[in-house]
């Protein structure tokens, strides 16, 4: 088995989104910052009101896919297309934006902790005009299991194995064969995880920070990096003295051309002109 290793390190931008949500952005804090086919991973977190309180609301979005993953909280998702649902603490949501949707995200409390993540995936051409679609995923429909080593695994996309355990996640991506992780070990633990060998990779630690060892050198990511990795079909990870909860991504990438503008992801300038057409003229439907 060849083990990855920690390729690139992105520092977090404090920036905000929405209503004025403030976030921490590692992915996508530029355009030209994605990591095939991912797009974007923002992590909100605040117990203030005033850091979450105005949400998200009504918004467009074309030609890529959310998931969205609640650790605290209460959020609302509604779109235009009659879809409704409830993100709790310990919940997720996947989205399919397709040819296009608008919706909103809005805070169901006005106090207390806020906090989770939304990652963006690109969608390849092919698919980008497909109807928009919506899951809902409640919190006992997320498999857990308790680590041999310590600590515990929550599969909420994908298929992995792990303590001889094949696990999957309530979502399936066809396209990406998205792969979501949040991991938490116990200090001064191990873990190592099967990859596909040629997907792309990130882990983000969220709480402590990770190291991650490979053959030849180990890599320290502190509280809130996101960690590119190299190819290799088996990941190791530590945590230090304190103990360590973090996200592991992983998705086969697509190659293809990626065009942004804001909230439409398309492979053509063309194509983004289309979009904002569409969206001006009331055609996403």
């Amino acid at each position: 088995m060849s083990k990855r290793s920690l390729q690139q390190v992105i520092t977090p931008l404090a920036t905000s989104d929405g209503g004025g949500v403030k976030l921490l952005r590692s992915l996508g804090q530029q355009q030209t910052l994605r990591w095939d086919p991912f797009l974007m991973l923002d992590e909100f977190s605040s117990t203030h009101a005033e850091d979450y309180i105005a949400g998200f609301p009504d918004h467009p979005h074309r030609g890529f896919e959310t998931v969205t993953y609640m650790l605290d909280g209460h959020m609302l998702h509604r779109d235009h297309l009659g879809h409704q649902g409830h993100l709790r603490s310990g919940s997720a949501q996947w989205m399919s934006a397709g040819r296009g949707i608008i919706h909103s995200e809005m805070p169901q409390q006005d106090s207390g902790r806020m906090r989770g993540f939304q990652l963006w995936i690109n969608l390849p051409a092919k698919d980008k005009m497909q109807p928009a679609a919506y899951l809902d995923i409640d919190p006992e429909q997320i498999p857990l299991i308790a680590l041999s080593q310590g600590g515990q695994l929550k599969i909420i996309a994908g298929h992995v194995t792990v303590d001889q355990q094949q696990l999957a996640g309530p979502i399936q991506t066809q396209s990406t064969e998205l792969l979501f992780l949040d991991v938490r070990l116990p200090p001064a633990t191990q873990l190592t995880l099967p990859l596909k060998q040629t997907d792309n990779a990130l882990v983000y630690p969220y709480e402590g920070p990770l190291v991650i060892a490979s053959e030849t050198e180990s890599g320290l990511l502190e509280t809130h990096q996101a960690g590119l990795l190299s190819a290799g079909d088996s990941l190791t990870l530590q945590a230090g003295s304190e103990a360590s909860a973090f996200l592991l991504l992983a998705g086969k990438p697509l190659r293809e051309p990626v065009v942004q503008h804001g909230p439409f992801v398309m492979n053509s300038r063309e194509e983004i002109e289309q979009a904002i057409a569409d969206y001006r003229n009331g055609r996403f439907v």
